[in-house]
């Protein structure tokens, strides 16, 4: 492991271009652009201290559980109240909601655009290009990471490697950085037999502990994993040879340590570091053909798991030192029919929800791996395009289902029990955003705001 402990500026620390008004919308004159940018920048600060955003990639503790507060989900409307709909470009990136506004990306003539609108009424307030689009045989193309919200800046990461740090307020550029540019990442291009990042894209979301930005830039001349400072884009420390796969980093306390780690799924395997310096803890070395690791880690206790495509759901048990600087790690158990590709898990009350092989939702015991029970019927796809979005809300699961309905089912180790469906959108790989009793999600033509409560 190569770390540096001294900020290197990697991404260029100056204010980019205007943003692209790309809708028709009416051009201001300064004076009115500069007016309009104080109120909302006021009623961005104003507004950022609610407790029920989802400002990222499975929500605010990105482990796909509602906002802490949110009030208890019992059933689905019959049919749920559209507040608004936009029609939108491709992309499978899902929206997020922080304040008074929704961030989504999608694809406008050939490039990746970021837009931030109204909350309440999908209203544009800007729109901002990101990068060259990733043209590439997939069903679905356009962008494919969620971006991430903490303050009053976004962060937007495109599938070629262009990461920016974006006023929140007007889209403007604060910092950038180029992982095949300023690093020595390999740029994706979907042929031939690559693995992770260089075959689909960056599409692992960053993550943000502290002032610290974890990223997976998959430089694999010791910058596997970078993590930057948040306001700045100085490298803080980068650490590992790893490949960056498709799986989105998090940060963890892991009991008995006093310190906390980065758990990331590279192309190499499940690894652990500490989030102080990137001192590389503990490795499960994990490798299959395309390295099609794209599970967000999750950690119940002390154990943290991952699942791939050809590698199935796994808990790693894990037991630090008592001054968290060493740490050894064993498989603990391996879930032998539970091959996952690319829908991450849930885990509520010490129990793991997921899709499965066969089109099954199961549950599993995160502390044994024993499956409880498994629920055939989610999707009509084979099994290495399926996909479900899981959203726990208190002890409720809230599905989506990649033909567009909603499934609202206990997380209940005891068996399946449905407590609701309705149809609320076409085909989708999107991961939505749930607050305040609505839901946000987009398929291949609109982005939705839908009333459930």
């Amino acid at each position: 492991m190569t770390t540096n402990r001294t900020a290197r500026p990697y991404g260029t620390q100056q204010s980019g271009p205007a943003p692209t008004k790309l809708r028709g919308q009416r051009l201001q004159s300064p004076a009115g652009r500069l007016g309009v940018r104080l109120a909302a920048g006021c009623l961005l600060a104003a507004s950022l201290a609610q407790a029920t955003d989802w400002p990222g990639w499975r929500g605010p503790a990105r482990d796909g559980h509602a906002p802490a507060g949110t009030s208890p989900l019992e059933s689905l409307p019959n049919e749920p109240k559209v507040v608004w709909r936009l029609k939108v470009g491709d992309g499978l990136a899902a929206p997020i909601v922080a304040g008074d506004r929704v961030y989504h990306l999608d694809a406008v003539a050939g490039r990746e655009v970021v837009h931030a609108v109204r909350r309440d009424t999908g209203e544009v307030v800007w729109t901002t290009p990101l990068d060259d689009g990733f043209r590439n045989g997939q069903t679905a193309p356009g962008p494919r990471c969620t971006p991430l919200l903490d303050g009053d800046r976004l962060y937007a990461q495109s599938c070629k490697g262009e990461l920016q740090c974006l006023s929140a307020a007007d889209g403007t550029v604060r910092w950038r950085v180029g992982f095949t540019k300023e690093f020595h990442a390999v740029a994706p291009a979907e042929s031939g037999v690559r693995k992770g990042a260089q075959r689909h894209g960056f599409t692992a979301s960053p993550w943000i502990d502290g002032d610290r930005l974890i990223v997976l830039v998959g430089d694999p001349e010791g910058a596997g994993v970078v993590c930057f400072d948040k306001r700045t884009g100085a490298v803080l420390w980068r650490s590992t040879n790893d490949h960056a796969a498709n799986a989105a980093p998090i940060t963890a306390a892991i009991p008995g340590s006093p310190r906390r780690q980065v758990l990331a799924f590279t192309v190499e395997g499940f690894i652990g570091l500490d989030l102080e310096d990137g001192h590389l803890l503990w490795r499960i070395p994990v490798t299959t053909t395309y390295g099609r690791h794209v599970t967000t880690p999750i950690v119940v206790g002390n154990v943290a798991m991952v699942a791939s495509k050809e590698e199935p759901l796994m808990g790693v048990e894990l037991k630090p030192s008592a001054d968290g600087r060493e740490c050894a790690a064993e498989v603990k158990w391996v879930g032998r029919d539970l091959q996952v590709n690319f829908s991450s898990p849930v885990a509520v009350g010490g129990h793991v929800y997921g899709l499965g092989p066969g089109q099954n939702l199961f549950c599993v015991d995160a502390r044994t791996g024993e499956t409880r029970w498994s629920k055939a019927g989610f999707t009509d796809k084979p099994a290495e395009k399926a996909h479900l979005a899981i959203v726990a809300v208190g002890d409720r699961l809230l599905l989506l289902t990649e033909t567009g309905e909603l499934v609202l089912v206990p997380a209940d180790p005891s068996g399946y029990r449905e407590l609701g469906r309705v149809q609320v959108c076409g085909a989708n790989w999107c991961n939505p955003a749930y607050a305040d009793g609505r839901v946000y999600l987009r398929d291949s033509r609109e982005l939705l705001c839908l009333q459930l409560k």
